[in-house]
């Protein structure tokens, strides 16, 4: 389409506005899309590619997909999933055709810009008085690759704007977390509400898990916390306890990290990007999107910024905290298969414990609960050996600290005979005998 960059903003925005019928009929049936994950899709556009049953070939390149969109179900579209959700396990086995694309964040990012999706696509806060859109909760994979479509005239750049997404601040020298209207070819209007991460279910495994973890961290750490209920409880134990002038590198940013900046627990003297907390994407609460509005604390950086380790291990005291589903007696960790099924997807994990294990006076950490229900029958998460072709979702060699709700294993600095032993004592206490 035909940019025109005359005119005054408000102008501008008036003649890109379109109906989501009309944004979707500007696909071809065979087209390539990208799309960010989780807070940053354009919900109302993404449901509105069903009222079209002409695709033949339409690749859709996303992951952790927030609604179970009808388009994925259509015979001629193909979903590549960088990071696999529930729903995208339940449309995989009811026969869509979902793929896995193994690869980090990192590579993730570069994946979206080599293969230079023709249509790219994000939800985006309400356009400021400048004529500048915000990108509100996601900086991730698709951010770079949105503001490249959008300089390139054979390209389509389409924002969903949402009256109820946070204007999130970010760096000029990476763009600002914003894009002019002039840049974008067409916009649509979501009255959607946003995607809240629902609250964890919190088990006495998770508290045990958690409590071990707190005591691991120190005053002056820069912390990196995932999703759930370990590292939310981690939060609160900050949080009321006497540890402080912490630091945020984290891929993503959650309600305990708001909770600790609300304790006065964040100073962010860490070494690099000083100040401020640096995320790439943000979900949680309505209470988290309220806070990160317009606020100088908080900023949203793209993923070759916040999840490279080369940049996460210049951090002070880096602590990388991060789930498993499986670790065996060498240290090597399965967090995102489950068997031959895909489960979630590598994401930052390796990244991060790389980034922690090579940070001076750094940390990283893994937590899993010490069992697991699997077909009916109690298994133990502390294997032996993982089963034969199990993907490898982080090395041994990365592998510093392990937890289970029965303790800590630092098997960092230990050799391959001293591992085994290290590891089985934070079994479950049934299984420690056939393990060792």
């Amino acid at each position: 389409m035909a940019r025109s960059a005359h005119g005054d903003p408000a102008t501008l925005y008036r003649g890109r506005r379109r109906s989501a019928r009309e944004a979707v009929d500007l696909l071809r049936p065979d087209d390539t899309l990208a799309a960010p994950i989780a807070t940053g899709q354009p919900a109302m556009f993404l449901n509105a590619m069903s009222e079209r049953s002409d695709y033949a070939g339409l690749t859709i390149f996303t992951g952790l997909i927030i609604e179970p969109y009808p388009v994925l179900q259509q015979p001629g579209v193909r979903m590549i999933s960088g990071f696999y959700g529930p729903i995208e396990r339940m449309l995989k086995t009811m026969g869509a055709k979902v793929d896995y694309l193994p690869a980090d964040f990192l590579g993730w990012e570069r994946y979206a810009l080599r293969a230079s999706p023709r249509v790219v696509v994000s939800a985006l806060a309400p356009m400021d008085n400048h004529g500048y859109l915000n990108f509100s909760l996601h900086a991730g994979a698709s951010f770079n690759a949105f503001l490249q479509a959008a300089r390139d005239p054979n390209r389509l750049a389409i924002g969903e704007v949402n009256r109820s997404l946070p204007h999130v601040l970010g760096l000029g020298r990476f763009g600002g977390h914003r894009i002019h209207i002039s840049e974008i070819d067409c916009v649509i209007e979501s009255d959607r509400q946003v995607f809240e991460l629902p609250e964890s279910q919190v088990t006495p495994e998770d508290r045990a898990i958690a409590q071990h973890v707190e005591g691991l961290i120190d005053s002056g750490d820069t912390l990196q916390t995932g999703i759930g209920a370990i590292p939310n409880i981690v939060a609160q134990l900050l949080a009321a306890g006497t540890k402080g002038d912490l630091g945020i590198h984290t891929e993503m940013m959650v309600d305990g990290i708001m909770h600790l900046h609300q304790a006065g627990k964040i100073t962010n003297h860490k070494g690099i990007y000083d100040g401020f907390s640096v995320a790439t994407f943000a979900a949680g609460s309505k209470a988290l999107y309220e806070w990160m509005d317009h606020n100088p604390e908080v900023r949203l950086l793209p993923v070759a910024q916040v999840n490279d380790p080369a940049i996460i291990r210049r951090n002070r005291k880096m602590v990388s905290i991060n789930g498993a589903l499986a670790v065996d007696l060498s240290g090597q960790v399965m967090a995102d298969t489950l068997g031959p099924r895909q489960y979630s997807g590598v994401g930052g994990h390796e990244l991060f414990v790389i980034g922690a294990h090579d940070s001076d006076d750094g940390k990283s950490i893994i937590c899993l609960h010490s069992t697991a229900t699997v077909a009916g029958k109690k298994v133990s998460t502390i294997v032996r050996a993982l089963p034969l072709g199990t993907p490898v979702s982080t090395p041994r060699h990365h592998i510093q600290y392990v937890i289970t709700e029965h303790g800590i294993a630092n098997i960092g600095m230990l050799t391959d005979s001293e591992r085994a032993p290290a590891l089985a004592a934070i079994a479950a206490p049934e299984f420690r005998d056939e393990l060792r």
